[in-house]
């Protein structure tokens, strides 16, 4: 008898934007007449950078010539972006991060996702509230929580963001092994200053632990004495592993490209107490399982570290960022309480009322989607996430209706 993973029937009923997506589906149907204005996921709305795109179409014909065709190419990606990565992303700010520290992948979430299989599955695991599902999610699979009760599972270290600490948890009180961070934050849209990212980096080094920076948006930071890396804080390269995407940095939501950096200094203990390099384990897992991301998307990738490059995905993220202040502008002009929208596309509102409820309502008597807090944990119940991908007009259109609404 073929058994299943049971701990797949801890997970709840299903993924958050899914259950959106049905819901959002289910009134399109019903209303067939009625436009849709989208502001809940995070999936970009403007074409790719032109610098990009010229990139993407001389390596694309590249593939078409016999004497320049490539197959299989490395798994942990091609050296011409990796060093690109290194060099503009990392050693440009400071930090000391290189080119065979960077693995190259297709998603932020796959490798946010993925890198948990490189630990035991006995270890404690400290994860924010409101979080991305991913985080949580991957690790119930895993086998690492109990069961689900009141709104979390057993077994995990809750981070509680509140507006009384400003979206930004306490540290565990007591010893934690795994610890998820995300900043900005997906979904409050909080970031974190270099001193407090300092408290957790000698929290990590005082008890053994690592910590995984989820730093997929911070492209969106605009002041320049916020941290857009962890690696910029002392001390991280020993405890900490990052994630980043060109998705939101560059609008390679539709062709996928993205990047986990792991230093060599970072380490995990067997259960003898022998020390491993986490970087050699992730190198095996991901040359393992994964077969790199195509050459013409890697090309594409490098050309947004060109001069054209970088004024155009700047571009990018001063057009998100502008509807950002339109719906944090609108929003606390009807007198809701919100944080984010400054260095983050997301804006938090507090809607004082049931998540759900207030999706609900905005659907149904507006058009427009967001995304109930209720779904990023017990923390998130009462707010919802506004997203600013999407069109400006589309946006001033939402916020109009918004308005006529509440």
């Amino acid at each position: 008898m073929i058994r299943m993973n049971e701990h797949y029937l801890k997970l709840q009923a299903s993924y958050l934007f899914s259950d959106i997506a049905k819901r959002v589906s289910a009134f399109q149907e019903a209303h067939p007449d009625r436009e849709i204005i989208k502001l809940g996921i995070g999936d970009v709305t403007r074409p790719l950078p032109m610098a990009c795109i010229d990139a993407f179409h001389r390596a694309v014909d590249e593939m078409g010539d016999i004497s320049t065709f490539r197959g299989y190419g490395p798994e942990q990606g091609y050296g011409f972006l990796r060093e690109k990565i290194a060099r503009e992303d990392f050693q440009s700010r400071g930090a000391n991060i290189s080119p065979d520290e960077i693995f190259v992948s297709d998603g932020a979430k796959c490798d946010t996702g993925n890198i948990q299989e490189i630990f035991s599955t006995d270890i404690s695991i400290a994860i924010p509230d409101p979080v991305y599902p991913v985080y949580l999610d991957t690790n119930v699979m895993a086998g690492r929580t109990g069961f689900y009760e009141n709104g979390r599972y057993h077994g995990i270290v809750y981070l509680d963001g509140t507006r009384e600490n400003g979206f930004i948890p306490d540290l565990p009180k007591g010893k934690v092994d795994l610890i998820y961070l995300c900043f900005p934050n997906n979904p409050t849209g909080a970031t974190i200053s270099k001193s407090q990212l300092q408290r957790w980096v000698d929290y990590a080094r005082e008890n053994q632990s690592i910590i995984l920076y989820d730093a997929a948006y911070e492209a969106f930071i605009q002041d320049p004495d916020l941290p857009k890396s962890i690696y910029e804080v002392d001390g991280a390269r020993d405890v900490a592993l990052e994630f980043r995407s060109f998705s939101k940095s560059a609008g390679f939501t539709g062709i996928r490209c993205a990047y986990t950096v792991v230093p060599k200094a970072c380490e995990a203990f067997t259960g003898r107490g022998e020390k491993h390099p986490l970087n050699t384990l992730w190198h095996r897992r991901h040359t393992t399982k994964f077969n790199g991301v195509c050459y013409p998307v890697q090309r594409a990738a490098e050309a947004v570290y060109s001069d054209e490059g970088k004024a155009q995905a700047k571009a990018l993220i001063d057009y998100y960022l502008r509807n950002a202040a339109l719906i944090r502008q609108e929003i606390s002009a009807l007198g809701y309480d919100c944080i984010g929208g400054d260095h983050s596309p997301y804006i938090w509102v507090d809607t004082k009322t049931d998540s759900w409820a207030f999706f609900d309502q905005l659907l149904e008597k507006a058009g427009v989607v967001c995304t109930p807090g209720a779904g990023f944990g017990r923390c998130g119940e009462g707010y919802i996430r506004i997203s600013a991908f999407n069109h400006y007009e589309k946006v001033e259109q939402a916020m109009r209706r918004i308005r006529e609404v509440l």
